[in-house]
């Protein structure tokens, strides 16, 4: 599967290593359906070695209490948001509700390009099964605009993810990955909106995270696009398993795109 992470198994982790030159990443101003689609960053085991573990209680702001607390802080309870394009909720996602959905979004050609997970419905199960049995890290949801399911989304923990590695990360960094499954809903221009609206949502109720990250393929210059307009920077190109990504950052303050 292409831009799987792997699982950590060393200390790695504890000192991030120098970030590379930051690349242009200026895209294009391609607004088709492939600006609304993220390749998939499945995040695989999803329960932290007690080597990880251990580091993490040591970084700072690493309390007891926070050591125990949910890592997403209840996304079950974020609620609805405003936005220019209608009211958004992330809503997390259930197997008995929500696999023939999904299933059928990563059946959608379209989709199925970028994040591979296309094929029987057991394949979908289990990419849902390992972020729901897992420690809470990353959390699979649905995004619904105007009460509609038109999104899927995974808001997960990236300094608790391998992608930690790779960029000098800081404690409650939040990644997120997207796809529009809703084939009416793309090429209208929705994409930087709701990734507008989930960064400043994570960053209200996450209120500990001081940056939203994400990785698209560094070759998909409308979705990096997407991102520059949604305040996110380009601060490097990363390799990860199947792809070279833009690691892209928006700071709680935000930048506007330059």
């Amino acid at each position: 599967m292409r831009g799987a992470h792997v699982s950590l198994t060393d200390t790695g982790a504890a000192e991030a290593p120098s970030v590379p030159v930051a690349p242009d990443c200026s895209g294009s101003a391609d607004t088709g359906a492939s600006a609304l689609l993220w390749d998939n960053e499945e995040t695989l085991d999803l329960r932290l070695p007690a080597e990880f573990t251990a580091l993490r209680a040591s970084l700072p702001g690493q309390t007891a209490s926070a050591r125990n607390a949910d890592p997403l802080d209840g996304i079950q309870t974020w609620g609805p948001t405003l936005t220019p394009v209608g009211t958004f909720e992330l809503v997390p996602a259930s197997l008995d509700r929500d696999l023939p959905l999904i299933h059928g979004w990563m059946n959608d050609p379209v989709v199925a390009e970028f994040w591979e997970l296309a094929g029987p419905r057991d394949r979908t199960e289990r990419h849902l099964r390992t972020q729901l049995d897992g420690d809470g890290r990353s959390v699979p949801c649905l995004g619904m605009l105007d009460g509609t399911a038109m999104s899927y989304w995974e808001i997960y923990r990236a300094d608790l993810d391998p992608l930690a590695r790779l960029y000098q990360v800081r404690p409650h960094d939040t990644g997120i990955h997207l796809l529009i499954g809703d084939a009416a809903q793309r090429g209208r221009g929705l994409g930087s909106a709701l990734l507008t609206a989930v960064a400043e949502l994570v960053m209200e109720r996450r209120r500990a995270c001081t940056r939203v990250v994400a990785e698209p393929d560094i070759r998909n210059t409308p979705s990096v696009t997407a991102f520059r307009k949604a305040g996110f920077r380009c601060r490097a190109e990363v390799d990860l398993p199947g792809k070279r990504a833009a690691l892209m950052i928006r700071d709680r303050v935000r930048r506007e795109p330059s």
